[in-house]
């Protein structure tokens, strides 16, 4: 019965899609019918509204219904949604202003000389609006209203020129800031987490290991994430489409021929350039740039471009023959520069003035924060006066925004109705048992994606469509793919399908404002290449992951938030890197190591030259322990050859064996609480349970044999990097320890008079007294790197003198001490700071990127980029499952 409702959830879905009812009520009302008949059905005739649901019952469904509702409204968790209607009011305001009309003209003007340069215009200023509306049917119809006459008065074939305008029109759907990259960001934050859970479960059921290693972690995303990871992809199409309008103008002159300029190439020309192209230019550098810099957040970003785009339109609405037309746009400038050079010379932070100079900065931030204010309301009074733009785009920004509220909420009941029928299980037992491993899953996953994007928006496709497939194929350690990468994946496959005829929305948008003399034949022909293209770049993308994950491995790992290098999920890369400077420069570390042997640090303490002397013995084994690592990792790699097809055939078999257990214990769930035929149900149960033996009964001879030698390699991989990551650890330790002890010398030195002025007033002293001067003292000493032994002390002075049985003398003795080692510190660190520290320092230099790598706070910028290159590409890691 749960496949008759689950059948029925699709089918009065695909009917209400198909009969043009309302998206936003069609998913909700399909899963509110489905799940009423399933509840009422059940009550009838078996007792029980939950009786025809595989997971849970109608109640669960509507709690999963309160709290996605809640979610998408309440939760400030989920806060990258308040970056939709940011992005849309950007996106409409741009449009309503003529701001993207006059970029287009101008681009024309620019380029219209070159062979294509018109179809060439077109595809920079679908790319610019793409990164600055974000919305398909805007982009198409405006560059289609504008365009497409155009070119077609100067001679371009109409099926190029209407392919051109719908493919440059689909670029907002993964150039970013992008609509449906942030729900879909916002839809993989709840799949990662069950990815990780279902990998994690996994692992256990695999190894018998309780926890799973971090690095074998599925890697999550954000919104930024997903704009970072987008962007070459996206320019890469940019650039395809170009190559292709430059070859067929060259291969076919008449069908792109070159337009020249009738007007004059002088000042004016260059005003009206710079005018058109500069604002909109700085507004995607602020938006986008203020992202990858890790200035603002998604929401931040969005903030920026709404009021950027108000701005703007200030000036562009205002007619020209009134004053002061862009006097409000200029003060936002002087505001910002302003701002700026108070956050760069000053602190800011209102909270926090301590001085003058605080109070100076705060105030001079404020001036800027008001001017840029003051242009804020100039420029939304002249929005709203002039041709009523700003009530225009209000309205449609909350209309879009409602409409994209409603079908997450909707969607996410559908989903909720999907999975309470079984749905996702029966996805996840279709995909898994498909041979081919994970490649084969994703092929179809994208297949159906493409298929569906004839029929549903993207939206549809990113909150139904993903929340199923995305945990089974992001859980697959086969490839380990990234959540960015699987989105921005999905995301160039939805704006394929745009495209696509008969049904792609693009091609609707503009067949709509298309002049007659344009067949649709034309069009469907124009963007027959464009789809190849778009595949290609799929290929392309899908096969070079770093195009998507390095933007973003970068820009986390050189950002001030970055994980530290110890940070386990970053060993393997950070290894590789290392392994790869000690095999090129291992006998400059080497020298390193022994010229820091010479030292002489027979003056110091005996713990810290201890430290120092074992510190140089561990560094030294540092490089043969890497080489053990590199064997280790190439026998292991030799091994996999063999274990790699037993593995894969025993693990198809197990994890079959698991649906059938899965179904097995339902079965007898059900028979144990009278549901239904319990008879039918046990000799079900016991039918499933002989299959489920003969399964397992397949498992070739000797597979323990082959997995217990392969443990053996895996372990022996294992042992070499912990031993190698703890002898550097414990190699690097004494390095800062040393020079910061040495370096502090001063610093210690300018305590001798307090502790002088202490030893002497100490045998007079009542327990008050004694208290704060001893406390003032230690409190210093605890600011001096390797002073802890005199603070010690005087710690114990201080109780023998305010404790409750006092006793003076012991004071005394113990103040006598501390003395006594200051004088002895002072002494050979001052020795060691003239003949030991240059050496400490050199040694550290040398050192520090290798062997003291993980024990530095951050990654230094050239190590960054390397791991960052290598985090970058996905890396199997099944056979450890």
């Amino acid at each position: 019965m749960e496949l008759f409702f689950l059948l029925m959830l699709l089918v009065v879905m695909a009917t209400a899609l198909g009969s043009g009812y309302p998206v936003a009520f069609a998913l909700p009302g399909a899963a509110i019918l489905t799940i009423g008949a399933a509840a009422l059905t059940g009550q009838m005739f078996a007792g029980d509204t939950s009786a025809y649901f595989s997971n849970s019952g109608p109640s669960q469904w509507l709690s999963a219904g309160v709290t996605n509702l809640r979610g998408v409204y309440w939760e400030p968790e989920r806060d990258t949604l308040i970056a939709i209607p940011l992005f849309i009011f950007m996106g409409i305001m741009l449009q309503r202003s003529k701001i993207a009309e006059d970029l287009l003209v101008t681009m024309a003007q620019l380029f219209g000389p070159v062979p294509g340069g018109l179809g060439i215009s077109v595809v920079v200023v679908g790319a610019l609006l793409a990164a600055t509306t974000g919305i398909v049917g805007a982009t198409v119809v405006a560059m289609g209203m504008i365009s497409l006459p155009a070119m077609m008065r100067r001679g371009y074939s109409n099926s190029l020129s209407t392919g051109v305008i719908a493919a440059s029109g689909t670029l907002g759907q993964i150039i970013p800031p992008s609509i449906v990259l942030i729900i879909l960001a916002d839809q993989l934050a709840s799949a990662v987490d069950q990815a990780g859970q279902a990998r994690q479960a996994l692992y256990r059921s695999s190894t018998g290991e309780l926890s799973m290693p971090t690095e074998f972690a599925v890697s999550s995303t954000s919104a930024g994430d997903m704009f970072l990871g987008a962007m070459i992809p996206g320019a890469l199409l940019v650039i395809l489409y170009i190559l292709y309008i430059l070859v067929v103008a060259i291969v076919r002159p008449k069908m792109a021929p070159a337009v020249p300029y009738e007007g004059k190439y002088d000042a004016a020309f260059l005003r009206n350039v710079l005018l058109a192209m500069i604002p909109p230019l700085a507004l995607i550098l602020m938006v986008l740039g203020s992202i990858i810099a890790g200035v603002a957040t998604v929401n931040q970003a969005g903030a920026i471009g709404a009021v950027g785009a108000m701005i703007m339109a200030g000036y562009r609405l205002h007619p020209d023959d009134r004053g002061h037309k862009f006097t409000p746009a200029i003060i936002a400038i002087i505001g910002l520069a302003v701002v700026a050079v108070a956050i760069a010379n000053y602190n800011t932070n209102v909270l926090n003035m301590q001085t003058a100079s605080d109070r100076m900065g705060v105030t001079i931030a404020a001036v800027g924060v008001a001017l840029i204010t003051l242009s804020i309301i100039w420029s939304g009074v002249r929005a709203f006066v002039n041709e009523d733009a700003l009530r225009g785009v209000m309205v449609e920004t909350a209309k879009t925004t409602s409409l994209v509220f409603i079908i997450l909420l909707g969607a996410a009941m559908l989903t909720a109705a999907f999975r309470a029928f079984g749905g996702e299980e029966l996805v996840k037992h279709f995909l898994e048992g498909l041979p081919g491993g994970f490649w084969t899953k994703f092929i179809i996953v994208m297949a159906v994606i493409f298929v569906l994007g004839f029929f549903l928006d993207f939206i549809e496709i990113a909150v139904v469509v993903v929340p199923i497939v995305a945990p089974i194929l992001l859980a697959d350690p086969s490839a380990n793919v990234t959540a960015v990468w699987l989105g921005v994946m999905i995301g160039l496959n939805i704006q394929t399908s745009f495209l696509t005829p008969p049904f792609g929305f693009a091609l609707f948008y503009l067949r709509g404002v298309a002049p007659a003399a344009v067949k649709t034949i034309q069009i469907y022909k124009g963007v027959v290449a464009f789809i190849g293209l778009q595949l290609a770049a799929l290929v392309i993308v899908a096969f070079n992951p770093p195009l998507v994950n390095y933007l973003p491995a970068r820009t986390s790992l050189v950002s001030d938030s970055a994980p530290p290098p110890v940070n386990p999920a970053l060993q393997y890369c950070i290894e590789e890197y290392v392994a790869d400077v000690f095999a090129a420069n291992s006998a400059t570390i080497d020298s390193a190591i022994q010229q820091a042997g010479t030292l002489d640090v027979s003056y110091l303490p005996e713990d810290l030259a201890d430290d120092w002397t074992d510190g140089l013995e561990r560094a030294a084994d540092a490089m043969p322990l890497m080489q053990r690592i590199v064997d280790a990792t190439a026998a292991q790699a030799a091994g996999a050859g063999d274990y790699r097809p037993v593995h894969t055939v025993v693990r198809a078999l197990q994890r079959d064996a698991a649906m059938l257990d899965v179904e097995i214990e339902d079965l007898r769930l059900r028979a144990s609480r009278g549901f239904g035929d319990s008879d039918a149900q046990t000799a079900r149960a016991d039918l499933l349970a002989a299959e489920r033996d003969a399964l397992l009964a397949q498992v070739p001879d000797g597979w323990e044999e082959v997995q217990d030698t392969y443990n053996v390699l895996n372990r022996e991989n294992q042992t070499a990097r912990n031993l190698y990551r703890r002898t550097v650890d414990q190699a690097y330790e004494p390095v800062p320890e040393l020079r910061a002890i040495i370096a502090d010398v001063d610093a210690l030195a300018a305590l001798r008079l307090q502790i002088e002025a202490l030893a002497a007033d100490a045998p007079g002293m009542d327990s008050d007294t004694a208290d704060t001067r001893f406390r003032e003292v230690e409190q210093a000493l605890g600011d001096v790197a390797g002073a802890r032994d005199i603070r010690g002390l005087l710690s114990d002075a201080r109780g023998e003198i305010t404790g409750r049985s006092p006793d003076p003398e012991q004071a005394i003795e113990d103040v006598a001490a501390a003395v006594a080692l200051f004088e002895q510190e002072v002494q050979w660190r001052t020795r060691a700071q003239s003949e030991l520290l240059p050496g400490v320092i050199a040694y550290d230099e040398a050192i520090r990127d290798t062997i003291g790598l993980r024990k530095q706070p951050r990654l230094p910028r050239a190590q960054a980029l390397a791991v960052a290159a290598c985090s970058a590409r996905h890396r199997d890691i099944s056979l450890n499952f």
